[in-house]
């Protein structure tokens, strides 16, 4: 997985951006958890996926921690979905023309650095 790869599972993301804005390497932060390099290795690769006691322990030795909270669900994108599915197919189709239209520019702008 390349530093900028997306992370194959969440607990791999965390422990990944932890380590990185600890500055820390994967060796520093088996140091500091007590658990080996190649650990680490398999948790952010998602070979391994570590158990919420361990998660915790992990951030903790990079100097963070995970709160986690329950919220109410966002059923944002299933209204939209219903809402896109109650409109005629040529409108439909002009949304997401029109849509693709402001990525593309966007990206642009991104690429251009503007």
């Amino acid at each position: 997985m390349g530093k900028y790869d997306p992370a194959p599972t969440v607990a791999a993301g965390l422990i990944r951006a932890a380590r990185d804005r600890a500055a820390l390497t994967q060796g520093d932060l088996a140091q500091l958890a007590g658990i080996t390099q190649q650990t680490i290795s398999a948790y952010e690769t998602g070979r391994r996926e570590p158990t919420l006691p361990t998660l915790l322990r992990l951030l903790a030795a990079a100097g963070f921690d995970l709160r986690m909270r329950l919220a109410p669900a966002d059923r944002h994108d299933q209204s939209l979905g219903e809402f896109m599915d109650s409109l005629p197919p040529q409108r439909r189709a002009e949304i997401d023309t029109a849509t693709q239209r402001r990525a593309d520019a966007a990206r642009l702008r991104r690429i251009r650095g503007q």
